[in-house]
């Protein structure tokens, strides 16, 4: 017996917005705060019971933040810890991209 193909659907580039969710553009920028943060942890080799005493939080938190369970990190508190491990973070404000239906938060690092 044959199966029937499957319907395939383009994606639109942002997981949280093929699934659905309703703050997509939020849930995207704390993934991508969150990932700097993991891999400065890393550079700097940093054990989780350090980074909880830089953070001043638990280090089961820190084990969430490292998982990317991100439900108790606000992308402000995100942005502290950035600050914590001796980063410099500047927001800028610019017109959107011509040809974009709304405007785009993105993070990128020097």
């Amino acid at each position: 017996m044959r199966k029937k193909p499957e319907k395939l659907e383009a994606s639109s580039g942002d997981v949280f917005v093929d699934l659905g969710f309703a703050d997509a553009g939020e849930r995207k920028l704390r993934v991508q705060l969150a990932m700097r943060l993991n891999n400065l942890v890393k550079k700097r080799g940093l054990a989780q019971v350090q980074v909880a005493e830089i953070f001043a939080i638990s280090q089961p938190h820190v084990s969430e933040l490292a998982n990317f369970k991100l439900s108790r990190f606000s992308s402000e508190r995100l942005l502290k810890f950035l600050t914590l491990l001796d980063r410099d973070v500047e927001i800028v404000i610019r017109p959107k991209a011509k040809g974009r239906h709304s405007g785009l938060v993105s993070v990128t690092g020097a």
